[in-house]
C-alpha cells in the first residue's frame, strides 16, 4: 500500500518525470489531490490517513434478503425449542418433583424460574439488539475532515460510507457492525460491541439451564419408570471389574423393559434428556471458545486476521475483567488497601 503525497506545483523538468511515473486521484476521506505510483491500487492518504483500495469491487446484494430470511427461520425454531423445554419439563417434571416433596417442588420452581427468565432474557438482548453501530464521522470535504481524522478508516462500498478500522461489514445483516465477533443464524444477528456481553451470558445460563435439564430428567424418570430405579439399584454392591459392563447392561434392561409401557410423559423425559445433553456438549464449547478468545483481548474475526499478519497475542485476566464491566468494582478498592499496607510496613 502506497503513501500518498500531496499535488503542488513542481518545476517543468521534475512534472515530466512524474507524469510518466504517477497518476492523479482523489481520496475518497477529504476530496484531496493525490499522486500515486502506477503499480499502487491501494493507497493512504497523507492528510487524514483514509485508506483506499481501488481493487474492491462492489458485490451483489441479492443474497441479503434470503439470508434475513434463514436468519429468521433459525430465530423461530430457537424460540419454539426453549419455550417447548420450558413448558414440556414444566409438565412432565412437576408432578414427579411435588409428589416427591412440597418443598422440593419449591425449590425446583425457583430454579427453573430463575434459568427461564435469565436465558430468554439474555437471548432476547443478544438476538433483538443492535449489534454495533461504527462511529459517524465526517468525511469527503477537506474544510471538515481534519489531518489524522480518518486515520486508517477505509470506504465500505455496500453502506456508501466510512468504515472505522474496528468495524466488519456483515453480508448477512446488510451493515458495518462494530467490533464483530461473528454472525450467529440461530440468533439470526451478529455478535458485536452491543451483544457481545449479552451472548456470553446467554450460553452461560443456557449451559447451566441444560445441565439442570439433563438432571431433573433423570431424576424424574428414576421415579417414574421403577425398573429403571430398582436395575440402578441392584448395582450399588458391585465392586468387580466388569462394573461398567453391568451397569450398562442394567440400564439397557431397565429401559427396554419401560419402552413398551412410556407414557407422553416418559417420552418427553427421554427427549428432554437426550437434547439437554447434545446441547450442553456444543454450547460448552462455542462458550469456552468464546471466552478464551476474550482472554486473549481479541475477537473471531480479529482472531483469524492476526493469524494471517502472524501477531502475537496478548493474553491476560484483565481482558475479562474489562469484557464483563467489572474492572472498576473489582479494583476500586485495591489502591487504598495496598496504601495501608505500606504504611503498616513502615
Amino acid at each position: 500500500m502506497a503513501s500518498s503525497s500531496f499535488s503542488s506545483s513542481p518545476p517543468q523538468e521534475q512534472f515530466v518525470t512524474e507524469v510518466t511515473e504517477n497518476y492523479e486521484t482523489t481520496c475518497w476521506g477529504c476530496g484531496l489531490r493525490v499522486l500515486l505510483p502506477s503499480c499502487a491500487p491501494a493507497f493512504k492518504c497523507g492528510w487524514c490517513g483514509a485508506i483506499t483500495d481501488q481493487n474492491k469491487q462492489k458485490c451483489d446484494q441479492k443474497c441479503v434478503r434470503w439470508r434475513i430470511v434463514r436468519d429468521r427461520c433459525f430465530l423461530s425454531v430457537v424460540l419454539v425449542f426453549m419455550f417447548f423445554v420450558i413448558f414440556g419439563g414444566v409438565w412432565a417434571i412437576y408432578p414427579v418433583v411435588f409428589s416427591v416433596s412440597i418443598l422440593c417442588g419449591i425449590f425446583h420452581s425457583i430454579i427453573t424460574a430463575i434459568l427461564s427468565i435469565a436465558t430468554i432474557f439474555f437471548f432476547s438482548f443478544a438476538a433483538f439488539r443492535c449489534a454495533g453501530t461504527p462511529p459517524n464521522i465526517l468525511w469527503g470535504s477537506y474544510p471538515t475532515v481534519a489531518k489524522g481524522d480518518l486515520e486508517n478508516y477505509t470506504f465500505c462500498l455496500y453502506c456508501s460510507k466510512p468504515k472505522s478500522p474496528r468495524a466488519h461489514h456483515c453480508r448477512s445483516c446488510g451493515k458495518c457492525v462494530l467490533d464483530m465477533d461473528h454472525h450467529c443464524p440461530f440468533i439470526g444477528n451478529c455478535v458485536g460491541a452491543a451483544n457481545h456481553r449479552s451472548f456470553i451470558a446467554f450460553l452461560i445460563s443456557a449451559v447451566l439451564s441444560t445441565i439442570y435439564v439433563s438432571i431433573m430428567s433423570v431424576y424424574s424418570g428414576m421415579h417414574t419408570w421403577p425398573p429403571l430405579k430398582y436395575s440402578l439399584g441392584r448395582i450399588n454392591g458391585i465392586t468387580s471389574g466388569d462394573l461398567a459392563w453391568r451397569v450398562l447392561n442394567e440400564i439397557i434392561v431397565a429401559f427396554l423393559r419401560s419402552a413398551l409401557l412410556l407414557s407422553p410423559r416418559g417420552l418427553i423425559l427421554v427427549y428432554l434428556f437426550i437434547a439437554s445433553v447434545s446441547l450442553q456438549i456444543g454450547l460448552s464449547v462455542l462458550l469456552w471458545q468464546q471466552l478464551s478468545y476474550i482472554y486473549k483481548g481479541k475477537t473471531y474475526l480479529s482472531h483469524l486476521s492476526s493469524q494471517a499478519d502472524n501477531e502475537e497475542e496478548k493474553k491476560d485476566c484483565q481482558n475479562l475483567v474489562r469484557f464483563f464491566g467489572l474492572q472498576y468494582s473489582v479494583t476500586r478498592f485495591l489502591p487504598n488497601f495496598r496504601v495501608t499496607r505500606k504504611r503498616h510496613i513502615k
